[in-house]
């Protein structure tokens, strides 16, 4: 079969084939995807950041080279590493931006094929586009701007262009503004077959592991719907402990503000529930405001229902009395609860469970600890020794009531 058969072969399997599988990689038999990406630098904030989009199943694995304080590479088309890894080896040398890519680029026998971004510790950027990507369906470039570049292949017209000027016109935080810009590509048209995966990945000289923003969507029919979900929940989270500590600081109007803003943000995230339950019933003041959000997770997740023990306290409430039932309780399930009394600092409900768990015979190490705690908590030193020893003649190698018992032996 000549290359002309093989080569009509190939077109006319893409009428039928899913459309994921673009025609660069079909009739170049590579690992080219159809990408577009935003890289990044916030100079007060001190990130770097990366929002790209592709018609492969994953996109955020292999496309996003991010080194606080060095600089950020987003690397498309067909992939190849050695553009983010050694070019932030370069650009810790003390090579710019557009010589670090061009020293890595010279020795790519592939570029044609490339698209390559970059951006350093001070916001400089460089990128180029390989040369064949121009015969390629759709459109392919890229834009530089002040402290961020945007480009991408196969893309409808006004792609870059949209993403550029939404970058320079949004408000928020790095990532707020590059998923922004990656939405605004998207509703410009986007790349022409699809998308199937996005991913957006910030990182700070000032973040610790729990603040940086590492979210991905793979292989997902509404990436970008999916992505934004995963950025209302990364910073619903944060207000919700916001909303906390304001309450533990006794500033109860920025507490109902910060948990109103979070709740709305948190839909859908069931392993959460639980937590917003409690701050609604700390901050409003009022058991009753746990329970919709008990009701969303046993509707959401029929697995929820390990959750209910922790919410003994609601049992006799008429919406509650079907769902919580403590005669089917095991020891665990009594830890949670009397865990839950004390996290809401209702250590006499505690005290008062105790004798009742004792009646029934019902004991564990770590139940003796939890109520010599509550003892503790309540200033009755002898009790709380006494659930102490018993917690550790059960379980010698309980940690927390032999730290507690040292505590009390300390100050007498």
């Amino acid at each position: 079969m000549n290359f002309k058969v093989i080569l009509m072969t190939v077109l006319a399997c893409t009428s039928v084939t899913n459309h994921a599988q673009n025609l660069p990689s079909l009739l170049l038999d590579k690992n080219i995807n159809a990408t577009f990406s935003i890289v990044a630098y916030d100079e007060k904030a001190k990130e770097w950041g990366i929002a790209v989009a592709t018609d492969n199943i994953y996109v955020g694995n292999s496309t996003i080279y991010i080194q606080p304080g060095i600089g950020a590479f987003s690397v498309i088309a067909e992939t190849e590493p050695d553009y983010g890894l050694k070019g932030l080896d370069l650009l810790e040398t003390g090579q710019t931006i557009k010589q670090a890519i061009s020293m890595v680029r010279n020795k790519d026998i592939n570029t044609n094929n490339r698209q390559v971004s970059g951006i350093d510790a001070k916001g400089e950027v460089y990128a180029f586009t390989g040369q064949s990507l121009k015969y390629w369906q759709g459109h392919a470039g890229q834009i530089l701007g002040e402290n961020h570049v945007v480009m991408g292949n196969q893309l409808s017209s006004q792609v870059l262009t949209q993403m550029s000027q939404t970058f320079i016109d949004s408000k928020g935080t790095l990532a707020q503004r590059l998923l922004a810009s990656l939405l605004a590509g998207q509703q410009a048209g986007g790349q022409i077959s699809g998308k199937q995966s996005a991913a957006i990945v910030v990182k700070g000289l000032k973040h610790e592991w729990y603040n940086q923003i590492d979210l991905r969507v793979d292989h997902s029919k509404t990436p970008f719907l999916d992505l934004q979900r995963l950025m209302n929940y990364h910073y619903g989270r944060i207000l919700l402990n916001q909303s906390l500590y304001a309450y533990r600081q006794d500033n109860a109007d920025l507490a109902h503000h910060k948990l109103s803003k979070s709740a709305s943000m948190l839909e859908g995230w069931t392993g959460i529930y639980a937590k917003v339950a409690v701050a609604h019933v700390l901050i409003h003041d009022d058991e009753a405001a746990a329970i919709p959000w008990i009701k969303k997770g046993l509707k959401e997740n029929q697995n929820w229902q390990v959750n209910l023990p922790a919410f003994y306290f609601l049992k006799d409430h008429p919406e509650m009395k079907s769902i919580i039932k403590p005669g089917t309780f095991t020891v665990k399930d009594w830890e949670s609860a009397i865990q839950m009394l004390s996290q809401l600092g209702r250590e006499a409900d505690v005290l008062g469970m105790a004798q009742d768990l004792n009646k029934s015979h019902i004991e564990s190490s770590h139940l003796s600890f939890l109520i010599g705690r509550s003892y503790f908590y309540e200033k009755k030193i002898k009790q709380a020794t006494s659930y102490l020893k018993s917690a550790l003649e059960l379980d010698p190698n309980h940690i927390e009531a032999s730290q507690l018992l040292s505590q009390i032996n300390a100050l007498n």
